[in-house]
């Protein structure tokens, strides 16, 4: 997780959490009275019902706001709580950054009592509908497809999910990978990249040709020609996905 000492410095900056997406994550918590933020950066889509976040970056830490439930600096793949400590654990947007994808998950279902909400991508889905990706930046697909966990493993080492869609609103707050995917100018913008593991860690060596290439086509107008269709949506499932298992620890 060294990556998020760096990239973590402005993370901040353009990783908002959405309202909506907000209420999804926190409709799929059910009643639990008490939850675990597990990757937890810098405190997103935590509600008040949160107990602990673990988190492995002291950068993302320190940048949680003040109020926030306590943190501790921990790994998935070792949690330094005890069994059933919880009655949910949530884990968003982190599972492709474990070193052991086997190992984070055992550990989330051995600390839930109940209930494990994960929040992740399908890959196939993300380089099918994701304009950037397919049409501009083939290297960023390439490392996704490295690290990308297919949805069919990630619900097998829980045990079984239920899998829901979770679209993203074309006013997305949170500035994560695809979140401006009706506003392709943010793109342009290194702040907005730096936000997003996807792109920072591709390297802007490897996208610089893309990015040109979009650049020049929304000053000509041809994205917009190629991407009308895009512009009439309020949302759009480009392929993040979301997975609510019962848990079975023994409490």
């Amino acid at each position: 997780m060294a990556i998020y000492d760096t990239l973590g410095t402005t993370y901040g900056l353009t990783r908002r959490p959405d309202p909506r997406i907000a209420a999804r994550i926190h409709a799929a918590l059910g009643d639990a009275a008490d939850v675990i933020n597990v990757g937890a950066g810098t405190g997103s889509y935590e509600p008040p019902s949160t107990v602990l976040a673990v988190e492995p970056s002291q950068v993302m830490i320190s940048q949680r706001p003040p109020g926030s439930a306590p943190a501790v600096c921990a790994v998935a793949e070792r949690l330094p709580l005890r069994t059933g400590a919880a009655d949910a654990v949530m884990a968003l947007l982190t599972v492709h950054h474990w070193t052991d994808l086997a190992a984070g998950l055992a550990e989330l279902r051995r600390v839930a009592r109940r209930r494990i909400v994960v929040l992740t991508w399908d890959q196939a889905v993300f380089r099918e509908r994701f304009w950037l990706v397919r049409d501009y930046l083939p290297s960023a697909a390439a490392f996704d497809d490295t690290r990308a966990v297919p949805i069919e493993r990630l619900a097998g080492l829980l045990g079984g999910a239920c899998i829901e869609p979770v679209p993203v609103p074309h006013d997305c707050t949170d500035g994560f990978g695809a979140a401006f995917w009706r506003r392709p100018e943010a793109y342009l913008d290194p702040r907005v990249r730096a936000g997003i593991s996807l792109f920072a860690q591709t390297g802007e060596d490897a996208l610089a040709p893309g990015l040109t290439a979009l650049r020049d086509d929304l000053a000509t107008g041809r994205w917009h020609d190629r991407h009308a269709d895009l512009l009439t949506l309020d949302s759009m499932d480009v392929g993040y996905r979301l997975l609510v298992a019962d848990s079975r620890s023994p409490g």
